[in-house]
C-alpha cells in the first residue's frame, strides 16, 4: 500500500506543478495507470506524450510513447525506457522529460522543476528493486516478497476498479475476456512464468480494450479472437471492405459458394512491441494483388521497421490493411480455397516472402500527402479514419 500511496502522492505533485493551463508543460490526465502530458513548443505547437504505468512499477519505468514522429521527441521517449532505481519513479521521469524537452527546444527550464527538486524523495517501495542477494535476513526477505505480492495485487485491484468504470460500454463477454486475461497474468506473475514483456502485455491489453470499444468493431467491420487466450497472437476476421470494389464482389461470391463471409488475418506480436511492428499475414482465402505476397504476408511500409511507429494502434492498422487490399485491387483466387488447401499459407512461408516486398507508403488521399496513422491517446473512430483517407461509403451514417 505504501508503494501505491507514494505513486498517488507523486501524481498529485505533478498535477499541482504542471496544471492544464501551464505555459510550457501540462499534465492533461493522470491516474495510477496512465499519464498524459502536453509540451508547448515554439509557435504554440503542442506535443502529446503518454505514459502507461505497468504492474511492475517502479521496478521498471513507465512505458512512454508520443503521437509525433519528430526524431528529437522519439529519442527523449526512448531515453526514459533506459532508467533504473529512483529514476524509474514517475516524478523523476517527468523531470527528465521536461528537462530534455526544454533543452531540445532551447527553452529555460520551468521554475517548478526547482521546487520539485527541493521536495524530499521518499519512495518506500524501492527496496523491492534490490537484487535478491542484497536483501537482509532470510525472514525479512520473505516478508518483503510477501509485501511485494500484496502491493502488486492491491495496485491491480485498484486499477481494475478504475478500468471497470472505463469498460462500462463493453459487452459482458468482452468484460469477462479482459478479466480472464488479467487473472491469467496475475497467476503467471505469482508462478514466475510470465511470457512476453511487461510493456508489451500492458500495451496489448489496452489495445484489445480499445478495439472492443471501437465503432468499427461494433459495426461489424472486423472481429478479433485471441489464439489460445494469448495476447501475442490475434486472429482478425475482416467482414467489410469498400462495397464498390471487386474484392467486395469476390467476398459475396465466396459466401455463396463456400459459406465464408470474411478474410482471416493472423497477427503476431513480439515481446518488444510496440517498439517493433507486428507480423501480419492473410491466412485465407487465397488472395492475389492487394499487395499480398504469395505466402500471405502483407507488403506495407508501416509494417516494416523503417515505417513503423509505436504510436500506431491495432485498430488503425486493421483499417489500413482493409484499405490497402482495395487500393491494390485484391482479388480472391477461388481455385486456391478448396478444403484442405490451407488457404494462403503458413506463417513460415509468409515470413520468407517478406524480403521480396518493396516497401509501400501509407495510402495517400488523392492530391495530398499520406496522413499519419491515428495515434494512441488521440484515437479516431474507424469511419472517420476511412473518410479521411479513402472516403469509403459503407461507413456513412445513411
Amino acid at each position: 500500500m505504501a508503494c501505491l500511496n507514494s505513486l498517488k502522492q507523486d501524481i498529485k505533485t505533478l498535477e499541482a506543478s504542471f496544471p492544464k493551463n501551464h505555459e510550457r508543460f501540462q499534465v492533461v490526465t493522470a491516474s495510477v495507470d496512465e499519464l498524459t502530458c502536453r509540451f508547448i513548443g515554439r509557435n504554440a505547437k503542442k506535443f502529446e506524450i503518454h505514459a502507461n504505468i505497468t504492474e511492475t512499477y517502479p521496478s521498471t519505468p513507465p512505458v512512454w510513447f508520443s503521437e509525433t514522429e519528430e526524431p528529437s521527441i522519439s529519442n527523449i521517449v526512448q531515453l526514459l525506457t533506459n532508467t533504473s532505481g529512483r529514476d524509474n519513479h514517475i516524478l523523476q521521469q517527468v523531470k527528465i522529460l521536461v528537462k530534455e524537452l526544454c533543452k531540445v527546444h532551447s527553452f529555460p527550464e520551468p521554475t517548478e522543476l526547482e521546487t520539485m527538486d527541493c521536495m524530499p524523495a521518499v519512495h518506500p517501495c524501492e527496496s523491492g528493486d534490490l537484487p535478491e542477494h542484497m536483501h537482509p535476513a532470510h525472514s525479512e526477505e520473505e516478508d518483503d516478497t510477501d509485501m511485494e505480492d500484496d502491493l502488486h495485487i492491491e495496485m491491480e485491484e485498484e486499477s481494475g476498479g478504475q478500468e471497470k468504470g472505463k469498460e462500462d460500454g463493453l459487452s459482458t463477454e468482452h468484460h469477462a475476456t479482459l478479466e480472464r486475461l488479467r487473472q491469467n497474468q496475475r497467476q503467471d506473475y505469482l508462478r514466475g512464468s510470465v511470457s512476453g514483456s511487461v510493456q508489451a502485455t500492458d500495451r496489448l491489453m489496452k489495445e484489445l480494450r480499445e478495439v472492443y470499444r471501437s465503432e468499427s468493431y461494433r459495426r461489424g467491420v472486423f472481429s478479433v479472437d485471441l489464439v489460445n487466450d494469448s495476447l501475442y497472437e490475434w486472429n482478425v476476421k475482416l467482414f467489410i471492405v469498400d462495397s464498390d470494389s471487386p474484392l467486395h464482389s469476390d467476398m459475396t461470391l465466396l459466401k455463396e459458394k463456400e459459406g465464408k463471409d470474411h478474410i482471416l488475418l493472423n497477427i503476431l506480436f513480439k515481446e518488444n512491441y510496440p517498439f517493433e511492428p507486428p507480423f501480419i499475414r492473410v491466412v485465407n482465402p487465397m488472395i492475389s494483388g492487394g499487395y499480398v505476397l504469395g505466402g500471405g504476408a502483407i507488403c506495407m511500409e508501416l509494417l516494416t521497421r523503417q515505417g513503423w511507429s509505436s504510436a500506431y494502434t491495432v485498430e488503425a492498422i486493421i483499417l489500413q490493411i482493409a484499405a490497402t487490399l482495395v487500393k491494390g485491387k485484391a482479388r480472391i483466387q477461388f481455385s486456391g480455397n478448396k478444403v484442405g488447401s490451407g488457404g494462403q499459407a503458413g506463417a513460415g512461408r509468409a515470413s520468407l516472402s517478406l524480403p521480396l516486398c518493396p516497401p509501400l507508403p501509407l495510402l495517400p488521399r488523392a492530391g495530398g500527402p499520406a496522413p499519419p496513422v491515428v495515434a494512441c491517446g488521440a484515437r479516431m473512430a474507424g469511419r472517420q479514419l476511412f473518410r479521411l483517407w479513402h472516403e469509403v461509403p459503407f461507413f456513412d451514417d445513411a
